[in-house]
Parts: structure tokens; sequence; C-alpha cells
């Protein structure tokens, strides 16, 4: 049986790691009694661990919101994973968290043991960002604000920067999406009376305050990230592209991404392609250089362009060396 104060450390770990816990539970993981383990929650109130309890045969214990956060209890390899979280957060795609990251993870390593702190500090010292080109990054509070939106489905209305300029939409958030690069809101527009997909970081903050609650809508299609995908990648261009690769999707995959385009298998040897650009030339150089035959379904006017490409190519390759 363990000694008090680690019980005490053991319990507060278990009411982290899940929502809910019933004293049979606990008493389970403790080893102990119920009546130890109703002590035990005392003695947690006591060091001012909000410990919520819910009475009767189906009851038990949760963790409750406190004035003041309490520590965190991590193993070796949670640890490790927040402190890299937090130096890749520092560098990401969402503005004005840098700050909030660094001062988290210095705090973080002035309590982490020392095997810990060296391999933390191991990657810190062998990972170097590589600066591309700059995405545009979102608000913190623009994200939280949108997320509390979808949860508590409020309506809402935004200033979307479109290609019309400026406009005033009402929307009934859905869900937020993310590639590596870009946030997006699924949401149904009350004016356009359709689901629509926005870039968050054209929507002007802040937002103004939540509208009225709404019935959730059927979603358009059982899986929100490949209909984004979708709306993102082929909709708002003005050239669509069907192209036929000679390959299996499992091939092809790996040199595709979710933000140029989406798979679909045809059959064992083949997969399709369906990508949307402004740019011919653009889609012509990205399906050439993925190192597999393929066909043009669709633009007929990619043809011509790939023929050009072509050319350019071999000549600059020069003459065959004989």
């Amino acid at each position: 049986m363990l000694e008090t104060s680690a019980r005490l450390l053991r319990l507060l770990s278990l009411l982290q790691s899940r929502t809910d816990w019933t004293g049979a539970e606990l008493a389970g993981r403790l080893q102990v009694g119920l009546r130890t383990v109703r002590r035990d929650i005392d003695r947690l109130r006591e060091l001012g661990y909000p410990v919520d309890a819910t009475p009767g045969v189906a009851g038990g214990y949760r963790l409750g919101p406190g004035a003041a956060l309490p520590p965190l209890l991590l193993d070796d390899e949670e640890a490790v994973a927040v402190a890299i979280s937090l130096r890749t957060a520092a560098t990401g795609s969402v503005a004005g968290l840098e700050e909030g990251a660094l001062r988290a993870l210095a705090k973080l390593r002035q309590v982490l043991p020392s095997r810990l702190r060296h391999r933390v500090s191991a990657f810190q010292a062998a990972t170097v960002p590589l600066a591309g080109a700059a995405a545009p990054a979102v608000g913190a509070d623009l994200l939280a604000d949108l997320a509390a939106a979808c949860r508590d489905r409020r309506r809402q209305r935004l200033r979307y920067r479109g290609r019309d300029g400026v406009t005033e939409r009402e929307v009934e958030p859905h869900r937020l999406v993310h590639t590596p690069w870009r946030w997006y809101l699924l949401a149904w527009d009350t004016g356009k009376d359709d689901w629509r997909t926005f870039r968050v970081d054209r929507i002007e903050g802040p937002l103004s305050l939540p509208g009225a609650r709404f019935t959730p809508r059927p979603l358009p299609q059982d899986d929100v990230a490949a209909y984004v995908s979708r709306s993102i990648t082929s909709a708002p261009y003005r050239y669509q592209a069907r192209i036929l690769f000679h390959a299996p999707l499992a091939a092809v995959a790996p040199r595709t991404s979710p933000g140029a385009g989406r798979l679909e298998s045809v059959d064992a040897h083949t997969c399709l392609f369906l990508a949307g650009s402004d740019s011919l030339d653009d889609l012509a150089v990205y399906v050439a250089t993925k190192g597999f035959d393929f066909e043009v379904l669709e633009p007929p006017e990619l043809v011509p362009v790939l023929r050009a490409l072509s050319d350019r190519l071999s000549r600059a390759a020069g003459p065959e060396e004989r």
C-alpha cells in the first residue's frame, strides 16, 4: 500500500487523466478501501484542489475547475511530448503563442529531472526551423472565439475578405479544420443557404458578440476533413483538373498533399487526382513531377501546356550524348 503522500499524488494523477471516476474504480487503482478514498479526497480539497462529488450508486468524483491552475502530474513520455509541442508552437501558424509557449517551456525545463532535461535540450539544439513562404498567421483569440461558437452552437456574424472584398456573413459555425499552414472554418452560411468553408486568416477580428443558438444541420458528408479538403482544393479555382495516375493510390499519396488536391482509388493499378488551380502552368508542373505516368481527363486546356513544358525541358536537357 502506498504511503499517504504518495497515494495523494497518485490520486491526483488519476483525477487528471480522465473526467469521471467512481469511488470503486479509485479504490481499486490505489488498492485501498472506499473510506480511505473519501478521506484522501477531503485532503485534496484542503490543499485547494476542487474535487466534485456526485452521490449515489452511479456517482463518482471529478476534478473541477478552480481559481488557480493546479500542478499537472506528467510521466516521462508526456513531459517530453509537452516540451516538444511547446517548442513547435513557438514557430507555428497561430499568432501570439510564441511568447507564452517559450515562457511555459522555460518553466517546464526548470522542474524536469536531469534525464528528461537532456532529451529536451538535445531536441532544441538539433532542430532549426526552415523558413519558407510566410503563411498567414491567425490570432489565438480569434481561434478560441470561433471554437467557442462551434461548441456553444451560436450564430456568428463575420467580416470576411473574399474575392469581392469585405462582406458581412452570418454563419452557424460547425468545425475548425487545419492544415500545417492554414486554418479553415466549416459553417452554414445563412445568406447563401448552404455550407461554406472560410479561411480563418481572412476573417477580420475581433468577432461580434455571439448570436442566437441554432440547431445543428445535417453535415454535407460524414467526413468533415474530406469535405473541407474538396472545398479548398477545387471549388475556388478557375480550372478543375481530373488526372488519372497509372499507379495505385498507396504509391501516389505520399507524393501529394491534402492541401493540393484529393486522391480517389480507381482500381488496384490506377487512381484519380482531383485538384483546382488558377494556373495551368502550376497544374502541369505539379502532376508532371510526381514520378508516375498519367492521363489528363480534364481540362483539355492542360494538354498543350504539358506539351510546351515537355519541349522546354527537352531543350534545357540539351542534345542527347551519342
